[in-house]
């Protein structure tokens, strides 16, 4: 269980004067199993509005998977993914929302959860739009290792492995960097309406203040991916409604507020 820090640590992040950083508490490594269980309890309390957004989160990768398949223009991919880039945050906050009705004691609708989506609309179109920066970045980084392939090399193991080595830490690195902001920055943009400055650097120091706790569950984020993709995407149904309603008590049980949270 979560607890206050002594004394709040200062850092890099909550001390440049850029934006405001919302205070954090102090994680236990394991601190994201409960995560789950609880989310495991949202979607069986409402398992018609989890499968609905499991559903959009399932078709988005088989339209991409089927236009590919179709019409064989691999180049489909880079549209499809910076339009998921800019809908993923709001099927996410819907999500957050569904959790933050059974909070407050209220019974989700999915009507609800829809307009939840625009609480904060301006940033979180931001937010977006900030991961598809982010996501150019790295196809562009992905571009200037395969051009440095000579054309002449045929293509073995031997000869990829120098370039398979450079992009997967290359990758590892802004993933990292993708996880520092985004782990909270959703719904604190959702709840409490602030910028995306402050979202960003007050996700961005708690997961730096909790590292350990928050690489465990980067962990099983990875895992679940991977699991959903090994089972062509059909995990994502269950598997994605869950990841997003231990997101939004990952948050409430990490972010501090001045109010009781009804956690539980």
């Amino acid at each position: 269980m979560s607890q206050q820090f002594d004394e709040m640590p200062e850092t890099a992040i909550n001390s440049s004067g850029i934006a405001r950083v919302i205070p954090c508490k102090k994680l236990a490594v394991f601190d994201s199993l409960k995560w789950i269980s609880l989310a495991i309890n949202d979607f069986k309390k409402a398992p018609v509005i989890s499968l609905t957004y499991g559903a959009a989160f399932t078709l988005i990768p088989w339209i991409i998977f089927y236009l590919i398949e179709t019409t064989g223009w691999y180049m489909i991919i880079f549209p499809a993914m910076v339009c998921f880039m800019l809908l993923g945050p709001y099927l996410a906050a819907g999500l957050y929302d569904v959790s933050w009705q059974f909070e407050k004691k209220h019974k989700p609708s999915l009507r609800h959860s829809l307009k939840a989506m625009s609480r904060n609309a301006v940033n979180e179109w931001a937010f977006g739009l900030l991961l598809m920066v982010l996501m150019l970045f790295w196809l562009r980084i992905a571009s200037l290792i395969h051009a440095l392939y000579p054309s002449h090399m045929e293509y073995s193991l031997a000869n990829l492995w120098p370039f398979l080595i450079m992009g997967t830490i290359v990758g590892a690195v802004l993933t990292v960097i993708v996880f520092f902001i985004t782990a909270f920055t959703q719904p604190i943009l959702m709840e409490r309406r602030v910028d995306l400055a402050t979202a960003v650097l007050t996700s961005m120091n708690a997961v730096w203040l909790n590292k350990r706790a928050m690489f465990f569950w980067a962990s099983i984020i990875v895992f679940s991916v991977f699991l959903g993709f090994v089972t062509f995407f059909f995990a994502f149904l269950f598997i994605m409604p869950i990841i997003g309603y231990a997101s939004w008590h990952g948050y409430i049980d990490t972010i501090e507020v001045k109010r009781e949270r009804g956690y539980e």
